[in-house]
């Protein structure tokens, strides 16, 4: 199944742009999204953690991802 993965902040940059598609075997939880994610965007690793959030609230690595889900990859914010 195909998934469009929305990206803010620095994860912006390095996939390039808001937002990709990723294919995904069906049933694939949070966990196999960002082992993916990783293994395609080696940088997304060298962030001190980041957050996916699915349809608007945060998932846990066991969480299924559907294919009309939407999926955003949220990374560290700071700020004053």
């Amino acid at each position: 199944m195909k998934v469009n993965i929305l990206a803010f902040g620095i994860a912006k940059d390095i996939f390039g742009g808001p937002a990709i598609d990723v294919e995904l075997f069906n049933d694939a939880t949070v966990f196999n999204l960002k082992f993916l994610l990783e293994k395609q965007y080696p940088q997304l690793k060298k962030l001190a953690t980041y957050m996916v959030a699915v349809n608007n609230e945060y998932a846990l690595d066991g969480d299924t991802v559907h294919e009309r889900d939407e999926i955003a990859i949220i990374p560290p914010v700071s700020g004053g």
